[in-house]
């Protein structure tokens, strides 16, 4: 796996633990209990790259507990996530000591062996992730199990020096956890603003005329993608980008990964790119003259209708499109459906106005992705350097003794 410096060992995880289980995997949901009644449980949605996610807790009964008592959390104990984003860890504080988990792996550090937070920085870490991907099953989603995360082999320092590099780490921890929060705080800020503004509940001042329901197609010219044939696929470039899906529209612009020679429906730059199979509802904007697949719709705002606030609309109505979605295979959305969406327009100046307050919002929030991105990179590579021994750390007297 990796070469380790003089003083270092190389063990399996299992060798340092004095337990690495399983929480409640059969049939949780028949021991749940309303929230603030029983025992805390945590599931992977409480579980964050070094953090707990205080919120969206589940609670089983007292009688659940005792029969699930193996799986009761300790103080100081590890928990990672199987499914879903498997191998992302954390560390169960003292407050939480005592609660129970569903269908994540915990473990229980021999701290004479290895500290807690040395073992949960290098599950978190590319070498750590890389085993647990490696060791993974389940065809339906990324899925790992216990025997994976016991095989788990990791470069282990002396105590002192895994106490000073779990020290440092945590410092970009709480840093990203920080910038996380304001990310939260600033999207649900921004959501409540969508909520008062593209409904009129709010209005911005200087403006009082009455609004008007529109279809979507009375505002906006809608193109349902047609997919070109697979044999006019190129990776060279050729003809134009092909957008057919979600994986083709992330991080709310448009991101092609093939080209087509055969040119069915297309879309224009600045359009907005609407996903109308599973999951259905999802909006970005093109930054190319592409053409559309099936997977997804263009949407161009008319001379009455202002493109900026369309896609701040139709942002708003994301979540709801699920009750659209109609298909036994699988969830989609018709032309129909997309033509005949109602929607609350104001003039154009306030159309205008509303476009600019929410897209200010949205500035603010990507520039605090962005210092996340980039805190992430930066521990990232100290962790690759810090846990193979490729960059040692100076050990203090007061640490060493402790």
């Amino acid at each position: 796996m990796v070469d380790i410096p003089e003083g270092w060992s190389l063990p399996h995880a299992e060798e340092l633990c004095e337990r690495i289980s399983v929480g409640i995997v059969v049939k949780p949901k028949d021991y749940y209990v309303p929230e603030g009644e029983g025992t805390r449980a945590f599931r992977s949605a409480n579980v964050r790259e070094g953090y707990v996610e205080d919120k969206n807790w589940v609670y089983i009964s007292d009688e659940g507990n005792q029969k699930n008592k193996k799986s009761i959390l300790q103080a100081d104990d590890i928990l990672v996530v199987r499914t879903g984003y498997p191998g992302t860890a954390c560390i169960v504080p003292p407050k939480y000591a005592g609660s129970n988990c569903i269908d994540v792996i915990f473990a229980r550090p021999d701290q004479a062996k290895v500290t807690s937070k040395y073992l949960c920085a290098f599950t978190n870490s590319e070498h750590g992730r890389r085993q647990v991907l490696d060791g993974q099953g389940g065809l339906a989603q990324q899925h790992f199990n216990v025997g994976s995360y016991k095989n788990l082999l990791l470069p282990l320092p002396p105590l002192p020096e895994q106490k000073k590099i779990a020290e440092i780490l945590s410092t970009w921890d709480r840093a990203i956890e920080v910038v996380e929060r304001l990310i939260e705080n600033s999207q649900a800020q921004k959501k409540a603003l969508m909520q008062q503004l593209l409904t009129g509940k709010k209005r911005l001042p200087g403006f009082d005329g009455e609004w008007e329901t529109k279809t979507l197609s009375q505002i906006a010219l809608i193109i349902m993608g047609s997919s070109p044939k697979s044999t006019a696929y190129n990776d060279k470039k050729f003809g134009l980008p092909l957008l057919q899906g979600n994986a083709d529209i992330k991080n709310r612009v448009s991101a092609p990964r093939t080209y087509t020679s055969q040119i069915t429906k297309e879309c224009l730059e600045k359009d907005i790119l609407l996903s109308v199979r599973a999951p259905v509802g999802e909006v970005s904007r093109s930054i190319h003259n592409a053409c559309i697949g099936r997977g997804i719709s263009a949407i161009r705002a008319k001379e009455n209708a202002v493109q900026k606030y369309l896609y701040q609309w139709l942002l708003y109505f994301e979540p709801k499109w699920a009750k659209l979605s109609q298909g036994s295979t699988f969830e989609a959305v018709n032309s129909n459906d997309i033509k005949s969406l109602k929607i609350s327009v104001p003039s154009k100046g306030e159309q205008d106005k509303i476009a600019a307050v929410l897209s200010c919002a949205d500035w603010e929030i990507e520039i605090l992705q962005s210092q996340l991105q980039k805190l992430k990179s930066e521990k990232s590579a100290l962790m690759q350097q810090l846990l193979t021994g490729k960059r040692r750390v100076k050990i203090d007297e007061e640490v060493a003794n402790a």
